[in-house]
């Protein structure tokens, strides 16, 4: 039997540490799922033609002030780049959004270029997959947390809660890089009225990397804790054997 003489205060504290990381990645990662802000940009967008008290240059005059009557013949000044403004947007896995003209949104799979959606659909399974398994790996952890009566079996969930955590942060990394490449595809290849003119990643895919930075530090951790407790292991059973030498060897008269 081996000695159960690991300080347990010191196996709960790293065990603290690794499920506190677990459940920021947790929570970075459904924060970031469910926004649509992985990238940000503007568009060129042809202005919509000026109707009623409408003023400014966010739309295209006419040079009659009669612009409901449609015998009259109607000149419009605007021509180049004064025929188009920037239009904001931001972009997730499910939308992409325009401020302003369509706050609604549209789905950004309908963007997609038809031979990029195989990869967009896998990004998004791996996506879901990766939040499964990094709540997995939380709950396991909190379950080593509170669970004293056989530091064994606290090793034996350690290690499991270690190898589905490693697994959901390689999940993770693949699913965020598939989105990067679908995105740059759409951006290239996607509707020519929807292609942005400048763009850039936003908050969301930040949180995500992050997301997955705290899921790799958390699996590390947790290695860690698995390895320093057997390491104190094989020295108290070293440290009790050779104890147990000395006492058979020079017994107690």
């Amino acid at each position: 039997r081996m000695p159960d003489s690991v300080p347990a205060a010191d196996r709960r504290q790293r065990a603290s540490a690794a499920f506190s990381l677990s459940f920021l990645s947790l929570a970075f990662s459904i924060t970031a799922f469910s926004s649509s802000y992985w990238c940000e940009g503007t568009r060129k967008v042809a202005k919509p033609f000026c109707t009623g008290q409408s003023k400014g240059d966010h739309c295209i005059r006419f040079n009659s002030p009669d612009a409901n009557n449609s015998n009259a013949v109607q000149y419009i000044w605007e021509t180049g780049d004064d025929k188009f403004i920037d239009q904001k947007f931001h972009a997730g896995i499910w939308y992409s959004c325009e401020e302003i003209i369509n706050e609604e949104g549209e789905s950004f799979i309908s963007l997609t270029p038809a031979a990029d959606r195989g990869v967009l659909w896998l990004s998004i399974v791996a996506e879901l997959l990766y939040i499964i398994l990094v709540l997995t790996g939380a709950i396991l952890m909190s379950v080593e947390m509170c669970y004293y009566s056989s530091v064994i079996d606290g090793l034996k969930i350690n290690a499991f809660s270690a190898v589905v955590t490693v697994l959901a942060g390689l999940l993770g990394m693949v699913a965020h890089m598939m989105y990067t490449t679908v995105f740059q595809m759409t951006v290239n290849l996607g509707p020519e009225d929807w292609r942005p003119h400048t763009w850039d990643y936003g908050w969301s895919y930040c949180l995500a990397w992050a997301s997955f930075a705290c899921c790799m530090a958390a699996a590390v951790t947790t290695i860690n804790n698995y390895t320093k407790t057997i390491l104190e292991f094989k020295h108290k059973r070293k440290m009790l054997e050779r104890s147990l030498k000395i006492k058979y060897k020079f017994p107690d008269h």
